[in-house]
């Protein structure tokens, strides 16, 4: 009688394990304080962020700072990378927010366009992004939740994949520093980063 209640309690387990192994943005609606691209993307900010390869081991770390500025729900986000093995890259997001908190947006090395959905504090979305790989590129479909913790901080969690299996994994942090700064400087740099 006691294996069939251990049977039993060992299944119990094993079912909330998988059915909790999903989540859906829409989990998220009721918890605040509520995410808003166009406020917590607004001025500089700094992000920290570590890249773990499919085995779970740490490959890379680095710095970003960013600025973004929007107007009517359309906004352009400035990110410069300064990565531990000596590479500095850049992106420029060119983002919209719809008012039932639609995300969309593009950027260089992003495959067509990024979809994702906001609720709550929280941002799910998805894209297919291009990187350099072995001397010609790679394109990875990236699957990113955002969760705001409090006003001036979120964190993102990523994970990338290829043909359907999970390649790498990124956490990072984010922080708002100033929602009145300039970004002039950062979209000068990410300019002539492009350039090159």
């Amino acid at each position: 009688m006691q294996k069939f209640f251990w049977h039993k309690a060992v299944l119990a387990a094993s079912l909330s394990i998988l059915t909790g192994c999903s989540q859906s943005i829409s989990d998220y609606k009721q918890l605040t304080p509520e995410l808003a691209l166009d406020q917590f993307f607004l001025g500089s900010g700094r992000a920290y962020g570590v890249m773990h390869n499919w085995r779970g081991q740490q490959s890379v770390r680095f710095v970003a700072d960013l600025c973004g500025e929007w107007q009517q729900g359309q906004g352009d986000l400035y990110e410069v990378f300064y990565f531990s093995d000596g590479r500095v890259e850049q992106r420029h997001w060119q983002l919209n927010q719809s008012a039932e908190g639609e995300i969309t947006g593009t950027a260089g090395d992003v495959v067509g366009q990024a979809t994702g959905q906001l609720a709550g504090n929280s941002l799910y979305w998805q894209y297919v992004l291009r990187l350099p790989y072995d001397g010609d590129t790679l394109d990875v479909t990236v699957k990113d939740w955002l969760h705001l913790v409090d006003e001036k901080n979120l964190i993102n969690r990523t994970t990338l994949h290829k043909f359907g299996f999970k390649v790498a994994e990124l956490t990072l942090s984010i922080q708002q520093l100033d929602a009145k700064a300039d970004c002039s400087a950062l979209k000068q740099q990410v300019a002539e980063i492009a350039a090159n």
